[in-house]
This record gives C-alpha cells, structure tokens and sequence, in this order.
C-alpha cells in the first residue's frame, strides 16, 4: 500500500510539472525553440526505434561509468593511505581543494588538448566522483572512536577482523552518501565534457549538434534521456546498496 500511494505521488508531480511545461510552450508559442511535451515524447520514441539510439547511450553510459568506477577504487585507496599517513593527506589537500574550485569548464578544455575528444568525459568524471568520495571516506575515518579502536587493540583482533567489524560500518553511511552526491554530478559533467569535445557518437555530442542546427525537439528529447538515465543510474546505485544492507543485517541477526 504504501509503495502504491508512493507511486502515485510521483506520477502526480511528474504529471504537474508536464502541464507547466506544456503550459509554458503554448504561451511561448514557437514550437520551433520550445516545442511541447507531446513533439518531444514524440521525438523521443522515434530516436528509440533506431538502432544509433542505443549506440549512443551505450558509448556515453560506458564512459561515465568507466569514470565513476576508477574514481571510486582510486579514491577508497587513498582515502586509506592519508588515514595511514596524516602527512599525505596535508600534501594531497591542496589539489583536491584546487580541483573543487576550478570550473569543470577549464578542466574540458585542457583535457581536450592533452588527451583527446574520446577520453574528455571519463576524464572529467573522475574528476567530479574523486575529491568528493576521498572527502567523505576519510572524514569518516577521521570520526571513528577512538574508544573502539582500543577495544580492538586490547582484544587483538585481526587486521581483517577489524575492517570488517571497526571500519567498514564506520565509512559505510560517508561512503553511501558521496556516492548519492557524486552520481548524478558526474553524470552532468559527463554529458557536459562530451558537449564541448564532441567525441563521436555520445550523448553530448548530439545535443551539440541538435543545438548547432536548431532541432529543438531532438535537443530536448536527448536531454530528457539524459535525465532518465541519471536517475536510473542513482536507483540502481541505491537498490544495490539497500540489498547489501539488507543481507550484512539478516547476517548480524543470525
């Protein structure tokens, strides 16, 4: 029951703001720079009977998340040599704080020169996921107790043991919490990056084009794919992690 008022919630406010948009295009009223609900939806499904479509999607998903994946291997390593290592961290603190206040923009531009149209978006994904999961894994290490980091030195447990009772559970909700930050900012930065570099065949690149040639419609159709993925990225994201969570949970109860 509650899933189902759930639901119906959702479409009630998706189907609101489709009448403002709606609304909106009609008193505008130039379908050729904002064209409706209707010719959009109706562009989306004939790009989704092609086999480009799929293509398209397939290369900007696999980039983004080729990005995502090494930010978060690369982050969790370091995140456990500055914990290691307090003097690493002052060295890497400046970078991060640099990378943070420059415009994602700067960054395309360089990487486009130094490595090429095709590598820009994973690239500049990484740089988006990177400082804030390193950020938030490490002041969740930073906050363990230090109480219980006795207790598991008195008991001497096992290195193992103690990742796996000590810091795990500790970095967990920091960790769940910058991947929800980072997934739908690395996303728009992606398709951001593949806007200005124009790879070929991404998602990005036809909305450039699409806006190079004033095709509204299909401008919009793909940034309405854009947002569908982005949110079935951070739904596929959150079920995984709610199905781990629910397993480590039956597995303290036994």
């Amino acid at each position: 029951m509650k899933i189902l008022k759930k639901i119906c919630r959702v479409l009630l406010i998706a189907a609101f703001w489709i009448c403002v948009w709606a609304f909106a295009a009609w008193r505008f009223g130039k379908p050729l720079l904002f064209p409706s609900p209707l010719t959009v939806l109706q562009t989306l499904v004939s790009m989704l009977q092609t086999p480009q479509f799929y293509m398209i999607t397939t290369t900007s998903l696999g980039n983004i998340l080729l990005g995502i994946l090494i930010a978060l291997m690369g982050a969790c390593t370091l995140a456990i040599l500055t914990f290691a290592i307090p003097f690493l961290k002052e060295l890497i603190a400046p970078i991060m704080a640099v990378i943070k206040a420059t415009p994602v923009a700067s960054f395309i531009i360089l990487a486009l020169i130094f490595i090429g149209s095709a590598k820009v978006p994973t690239f500049i994904t990484v740089l988006i996921v990177f400082p804030i999961v390193w950020t938030n894994l490490d002041e969740g290490l930073c906050k363990i107790d230090p109480q219980l980091k006795e207790v598991a030195r008195v008991y001497q447990m096992s290195p193992l043991r103690r990742l796996r009772v000590l810091y795990l559970p500790s970095v967990k909700p920091y960790f769940l919490s910058a991947c929800k930050s980072s997934l739908g900012l690395a996303w728009k930065a992606g398709v951001a990056a593949e806007i200005i570099a124009m790879p070929p065949d991404t998602i990005g690149t036809m909305i450039g084009e699409a806006k190079l040639y004033i095709m509204t419609a299909e401008m919009f159709a793909w940034t309405l794919t854009v947002v569908l993925l982005s949110l079935a990225i951070e739904y596929l994201f959150s079920a995984i992690f709610r199905q781990l969570e629910s397993k480590n949970n039956r597995k303290e109860a036994t």
